[in-house]
C-alpha cells in the first residue's frame, strides 16, 4: 500500500449529499474482481453529462474529492474506493461518511478527511481555482489563502497510512516478534513442535 504523508493537488468540488455506493460505481460494473479499469465507470450516471464535474480540464484524474454528508452510503461494496483509487483519487474530505465505506476505503489506503460544513464549503470555493493540501501527519487541511482546518483520525488508521501497511504490510512488520514466539513456543512446549512435525 502507498505511504500517504502529504497531498497537494487539485480537488474536485463535488459536495453532493447522500451519494451512495451504487453512484459511485453501478451495480452492472461489479462482474471484475480486479481493482483495475473501475474509474472510467464511476459515477458513470453523473459523468453521461459531457459537461460533468470530474471529467472537465481542471479536474480530470485530481486526486481530492470534496464531497456532501453521509458520502459512501448504500451497499457495502468494495469496489466504491477501487474505483475513486482508479479514478486517482486518494483522499476524500466530506462532513460525515458511511461506516462500511469507511472501513473499505482505509484498506484500500484512502484517507478519509471529515470536516465541519462551513469548513466544506470554504474548501468548495478554493478548489474553484486553487489547488489544497492534506497534511495527514499533522492533520490539516491547508489551502495558499492561510486556510488551515485541523482533522481527527484513529491512531491506528493514521499510523497505517502514513507508514503504508495494509493487513499484509502490519503482519509482515511484526515478523520478528512472530519467530521470536514461535521459537519460544518450541522451548516451553515442545510436544507441539513434535506434533507438527509428524503431522506434516
Amino acid at each position: 500500500m502507498q505511504a500517504f504523508k502529504t497531498l497537494t493537488g487539485t480537488a474536485i468540488p463535488f459536495g453532493v449529499e447522500n451519494v451512495d455506493t451504487d453512484v459511485i460505481i453501478p451495480a452492472r460494473f461489479l462482474k471484475t474482481i480486479t481493482r483495475t479499469g473501475l474509474g472510467k465507470s464511476a459515477f458513470a450516471a453523473l459523468r453521461a453529462d459531457p459537461d460533468n464535474i470530474f471529467d472537465n480540464d481542471r479536474n480530470k484524474g485530481a486526486p481530492i474529492l470534496i464531497a456532501g454528508d453521509n458520502f459512501g452510503c448504500g451497499s457495502s461494496r468494495e469496489h466504491a474506493p477501487w474505483a475513486l483509487a482508479d479514478m486517482g483519487i486518494r483522499t476524500v474530505i466530506a462532513p460525515s461518511f458511511a461506516d462500511i465505506f469507511s472501513g473499505n476505503a482505509f484498506k484500500n489506503g484512502m484517507l478519509l478527511v471529515v470536516l465541519p460544513q462551513d469548513q466544506i464549503d470554504r474548501l468548495m470555493a478554493v478548489a474553484e481555482t486553487d489547488p489544497i493540501t492534506v497534511d495527514l501527519e499533522n492533520q490539516v487541511v491547508t489551502t495558499p489563502f492561510q486556510d488551515r482546518f485541523s482533522f481527527p483520525i484513529d491512531p491506528f488508521r493514521k499510523h497505517c497510512l502514513v507508514n503504508g501497511l495494509d493487513e499484509i504490510g502490519l503482519t509482515v512488520a511484526m515478523d520478528a516478534d512472530i519467530a521470536a514466539h514461535e521459537a519460544r513456543l518450541s522451548a516451553e512446549r515442545s510436544w507441539i513442535a513434535g506434533a507438527a512435525a509428524c503431522a506434516a
